[in-house]
């Protein structure tokens, strides 16, 4: 009574769903390789170090959302500087105040609330920031950004001019601390 062999037309590709096809991507990439489906599949390790002052290229949001440590040097030239900060749940990056140098900071993963003033006992601009948010930091100005999310806020500063010696790793805020403690304002 029914014709098996004699199917609907089908309204998509039907060849993509024939497991025979040799472009079928189920075929193509047997699991657990179905790259084209997993967004890590094409993510590359990048090194994470100082490749300052050398010409350098990267995927900056990649690079921020792979740092672990509280803070490294990504670039180091004469007259800028990139690092990568990843800051603790309930953590900050610390009160401080470039008086020399202005600095641009970029949030890529998480949330925060930022804080600046011209004294540190006077912090009266206040604003919550979030993934792809900018943050500018004209020099002079006591500022402090605040992890008010549950996971690790993922950020990169540049400087102008550098604020720390080139290939610095800190990988907590104490070491940070520890280290800054023969340079504080």
């Amino acid at each position: 009574m029914y014709n098996n062999y004699n199917r609907y037309p089908c309204p998509y590709n039907p060849s993509m769903y024939n497991s025979h096809n040799m472009y079928n991507p189920y075929r193509m990439y047997p699991y657990p390789y179905w790259g084209m489906y997993n967004p890590n599949f094409n993510k590359q390790f990048i090194e994470l170090k100082d490749y300052g002052p050398e010409p350098f290229v990267v995927n900056i949001d990649e690079a921020t959302k792979q740092n672990n440590n509280f803070r490294i040097a990504l670039w180091t030239g004469e007259n800028l500087q990139v690092t990568l900060m990843s800051i603790e749940v309930d953590e900050d990056i610390g009160l401080e105040v470039h008086p020399d140098g202005d600095q641009f900071i970029r949030i890529e993963e998480g949330q925060g609330i930022v804080k600046m003033g011209d004294s540190k006992n006077k912090l009266d601009f206040q604003e919550r920031v979030f993934d792809d948010y900018a943050i500018m930091i004209p020099a002079g100005k006591w500022h402090n950004i605040i992890n008010t999310g549950n996971k690790p806020l993922k950020l990169y500063a540049i400087y102008a001019p550098p604020e720390h010696p080139r290939d610095t790793i800190h990988e907590t805020k104490e070491d940070a601390e520890a280290d800054e403690r023969s340079y504080r304002y």
